[in-house]
């Protein structure tokens, strides 16, 4: 079986919630979910998510290329930009182009991707993470408190801006999640917000509080030395890594010591999740992949020796999806469908795109004000 061609489309998720960090919140709760669907001459088509803008420039590197080749494709795709980098959109295409290829090896095979990748159960412990820095206090509890139902027992909070919201907010998180274990595990994610000395002074006014499991991103992702420097002065591990593009950008993480819980991103592919965590792994450290649509890294994080637990960022999949999983028993349970058991309607995904309006000339990113990214308001004073 070779590849033969690529087709792309753009589905939509809807939060039914504001959604967001410190940086930035999509009033609306809808996001876009770029979608490349791989073909190939037998038949099988392999579904890859994420942004994929310079699949022309990549395509070539696959073309006639036999699926089951993953790992050689993905240094190959590397080779293919090597002289012109690989970071950002390049990098986001080659791992949907991956994530594509890893779909079509499982579907061959005629099994799930975390039989084919290893795994001994489908099982995927998690951890909730509403991407809830825009919804008010009741609808945080509200929210989490679904979690909870769900048998979860720890979450990520977003929060940056305000240290007493943000102590607060974790102290409500744990009564919430006290309903199924004596000990939730509670996470705070700052998106890069503070700088060292910021980060070092609120993580001792935290610890007064609530003991928490980890900060993450406290400080710019390029700041090793930062990061060093949290770490050793708190007594909470730094997380950090999801928005690095390459194994090689970890390097300097590593070195300094400034990293106790190693993340890479759902949506720079399997292959770098894959290899990130044998990196991690190698000096110690455990690793957990940041979550994007349908949780596609689900199916390699069930099969990596050092992975300690998922981000779920909901509970829904984008409209025209049909996963096979459940977001249950704090985690996610994979199901047997080949490959990612992610199945398509493109009718349902065209339908649901005109009725919210992106077919319309100016394409999907054309949003009215009061429904795209809204800066917070501390942002938008600076702004002005």
């Amino acid at each position: 079986m070779k590849i033969t061609g690529y087709r792309s489309l753009t589905a939509f998720h809807d939060w039914q919630r504001p959604v967001g960090d410190v940086n930035g919140i999509v009033e609306s709760g809808i996001t876009e979910v770029p979608v490349l669907l791989l073909e190939t001459d037998g038949g099988l088509t392999g579904i890859g998510l994420g942004s994929h803008r310079e699949i022309d420039r990549l395509f070539p590197a696959v073309e006639g290329a036999d699926p089951r080749g993953v790992a050689t494709l993905y240094d190959t795709m590397l080779s293919h930009v090597f002289k012109s980098g690989h970071a950002g959109a390049t990098f986001g295409t080659i791992a949907a182009i991956d994530m594509a290829l890893w779909d079509l090896k499982a579907k061959m095979a005629e099994e799930p991707l975390w039989r084919t990748l290893g795994a001994g159960d489908r099982f995927v412990s998690g951890y909730a993470s509403g991407l809830c820095y825009g919804l008010d206090d009741a609808a945080f509890a509200e929210h989490y408190g679904q979690w909870a139902e769900r048998g979860f027992t720890a979450a990520k909070i977003k929060g940056g801006r305000d240290l007493d919201r943000d102590i607060a907010r974790l102290e409500t998180a744990r009564e919430i999640l006290s309903r199924n274990t004596s000990r939730p595990a509670l996470m705070l994610d700052v998106n890069e917000a503070w700088n060292t000395k910021q980060a070092i002074r609120h993580l001792a006014e935290i610890a007064k509080r609530v003991d928490l499991t980890w900060i993450e991103e406290p400080v710019r992702r390029w700041d090793s030395a930062g990061h060093a420097r949290i770490a050793r002065a708190a007594k909470t591990a730094v997380a950090t890594g999801e928005n690095l593009t390459g194994l090689e950008q970890y390097a300097p993480l590593f070195d300094a010591g400034a990293v106790d819980i190693v993340q890479a991103g759902s949506v720079w592919g399997i292959t770098h999740f894959l290899r990130v965590a044998m990196a991690a792994h190698s000096r110690g450290l455990p690793v957990s992949p940041v979550a994007y649509n349908a949780n596609p890294v689900a199916h390699a994080a069930a099969a990596v020796p050092n992975m300690i637990g998922i981000e779920v960022q909901d509970f829904a999949f984008p409209a025209g999806f049909d996963v096979d999983q459940q977001i249950a028993e704090g985690g996610i349970v994979l199901g047997d469908r080949p490959g990612l058991g992610i199945e398509i309607d493109e009718a349902a995904v065209a339908s649901a795109v005109a009725a919210i309006g992106w077919g319309e000339r100016g394409g999907p990113h054309r949003r009215p004000a009061d429904a795209g990214l809204r800066l917070v308001p501390e942002m938008r004073r600076a702004a002005e």
